[in-house]
């Protein structure tokens, strides 16, 4: 099991080394022109978004509307950290995170205490409540937006943060923390009943995923130089729900397929005009009837995959060997 174990963390290793070398490589070569290297660039930070959501959602079992409220505030945070104290990118993403965190700390403690549509309409009235304030505050360009923001993000930077990020989710997802949220999700008064205290495992999910949303909002902001209240809106909270739906609540592997697929949905689509604002939600309206679950519901991508697709006479082989 163990040796078992080594090959598979090697072979992601290696799997992820090469999707880095590939993409890297054709953007270099210029085989990937720059308005497609934006979106994959934002499929990168979306991911980010997908998959902390995810743990709030779908391992935690608690409905966040206000996944883009932390993300504004990490993302005028370390704008501002970086523009008048001339901070370097990862000091002020990270200050942009951890104020992230204290607001879902403050915001948590008496909300995470409400169960179901309760919790749902507080973090969305929170998010609205952090776009309205934005929106007056004329340090930051109020309605008209920040600007002036040094774009610091490149796709490397992106890519390795992408990655850290599902790394430090898988590890609290399948540790002792991660099992205990799993039961709260499941049964929270069984939970309870069998001595694990589901709001200190609640309010983990909601700042972890807060902080998370607070370093893809600093990055977002340092990769488009220019952020305004509207890009933080219900809206965009909706979108990285939606991902997650889409893709399984309780996938990270899901999350990270479907935020792919919706991210460039759009953009393939683009050509048709107006229609593509059909075709989208048509084909959510068509996986949700005979998909409810979504692509992956609750499983991940495996590398008993590929072992499926061996021939059954190696496949017998191996297990005599």
């Amino acid at each position: 099991m163990k040796n078992f174990s080594n090959k598979k963390i090697l072979f992601t290793l290696i799997g992820t080394l090469i999707s880095y070398a590939i993409l890297f490589g054709l953007m270099s070569a210029k085989v990937i022109n720059s308005y497609y290297m934006g979106i994959i660039t934002l499929v990168l930070i979306n991911i980010i978004l997908a998959v902390s959501l995810n743990l709030i959602v779908g391992f935690t079992g608690q409905l966040s509307l206000g996944h883009a409220g932390f993300m504004s505030i990490g993302a005028y945070v370390s704008a501002i950290v970086t523009q008048k104290a001339g901070m370097p990118l990862l000091v002020s993403v990270l200050i942009g995170a951890i104020i992230a965190c204290i607001f879902a700390a403050l915001i948590g403690y008496p909300t995470l205490k409400l169960t179901g549509d309760y919790f749902a309409i507080t973090t969305l009235a929170f998010g609205e409540i952090i776009r309205i304030v934005i929106m007056n505050i004329d340090a930051v360009g109020g309605a008209r937006g920040f600007t002036g923001i040094p774009k610091k993000t490149t796709f490397s930077i992106a890519f390795l943060v992408m990655v850290i990020t599902i790394l430090v989710i898988y590890n609290i997802i399948h540790s002792s923390q991660g099992r205990a949220m799993l039961s709260v999700r499941e049964n929270e008064i069984a939970a309870q009943s069998m001595g694990i205290n589901a709001f200190k495992y609640k309010m983990m999910a909601f700042i972890i995923g807060a902080f998370f949303a607070g370093i893809a909002g600093g990055l977002y902001a340092h990769y488009m130089g220019y952020i305004q209240p509207v890009s933080f809106d219900f809206n965009k909270s909706i979108d990285y729900l939606t991902f997650v739906v889409f893709g399984g609540m309780g996938s990270l592997s899901g999350s990270i397929i479907a935020t792919i697929i919706l991210t460039f949905l759009p953009e393939l689509l683009r050509g048709l005009g107006d229609y593509r604002m059909i075709i989208y939600p048509l084909a959510l309206i068509v996986l949700m009837i005979f998909r409810p679950q979504g692509l992956l519901g609750d499983k991940e991508v495996s590398f008993k995959i590929f072992s499926k697709l061996l021939p059954k006479k190696e496949s017998k082989d191996r297990e005599e060997v």
